[in-house]
């Protein structure tokens, strides 16, 4: 992640010293209706809280979360508002994995060998995000903005109902998630498209946990997700 952080510092830098060049696209914000496809990398992981009270403090220490990269490609419509403002829908399909870590008390652990200290909780979302786009003043072949807005997602690889078909001890989420997204980027204009990378915060506003008995998730009071995403965008 650092690595495409830099990338995208390195191109701010590059398109601030355009002003001088040749100016590709001169019109190109002026269309009402464009499209184009997005490709980016993310990293995710769970905002949860952990119930200390529970019969479990003999058994369970606690429960943490940590960064996960996954990848992202979507189609993005994007409708011109005014000079300054657009609004853009980018349905597409994102694949992440979020890590589970266990802290077992040393009794518990001592007597139950095959606990696992971790785990991997894997999904397939497919995202429906509707975002306002605020542009800022075009300087050459560079133009800076924001993104804020809203997105549905629905896990087609949710595990929610498996409890019912096997008694394996899994992490079971609700299949729907609806997330608060925020972002900024700049729109590179080349010689025949316009080349955009973003970086977004994704915040899950649905509690994904399924009340279960299973020890890996009975400690858990809730489960958000939380999702940070780099994304290339060429648009035509």
């Amino acid at each position: 992640m650092k690595r495409w952080l830099g990338l995208m510092v390195l191109l701010l830098l590059t398109g601030v010293g355009s002003r001088a060049q040749i100016v590709n696209l001169g019109q190109f914000d002026s269309r009402l209706l464009h499209y184009g496809i997005q490709v980016g990398l993310t990293q995710s992981k769970f905002d949860l809280d952990f119930d200390r009270d529970t019969p479990l403090t003999d058994t369970l220490q606690g429960v943490s979360s940590f960064f996960a990269p996954g990848f992202h490609i979507a189609v993005v419509g994007d409708l011109r508002l005014g000079r300054w403002f657009n609004l853009r829908m980018i349905p597409g399909v994102t694949l992440i994995t979020r890590r589970l870590d266990y802290s077992w008390q040393a009794d518990y652990l001592e007597n139950h060998r095959l606990s696992e200290l971790s785990r991997n909780v894997e999904s397939v979302y497919g995202e429906v995000p509707i975002e306002l786009k605020f542009r800022a003043m075009r300087y050459g072949n560079f133009r800076p903005y924001l993104t804020a807005g809203g997105a549905y997602a629905f896990d087609f690889a949710s595990l929610r109902d498996n409890k019912n078909r096997t008694n394996e001890s899994i992490v079971r989420l609700q299949s729907s998630d609806v997330r608060a997204t925020v972002g900024v980027g700049a729109d590179f204009f080349l010689h025949y498209v316009k080349f955009a990378i973003e970086l977004k915060l994704s915040l899950g506003l649905v509690d994904l946990k399924v009340p279960d008995d299973d020890i890996y998730i009975r400690g858990m009071e809730a489960l958000h997700s939380r999702t940070i995403l780099v994304a290339f965008t060429f648009e035509g």
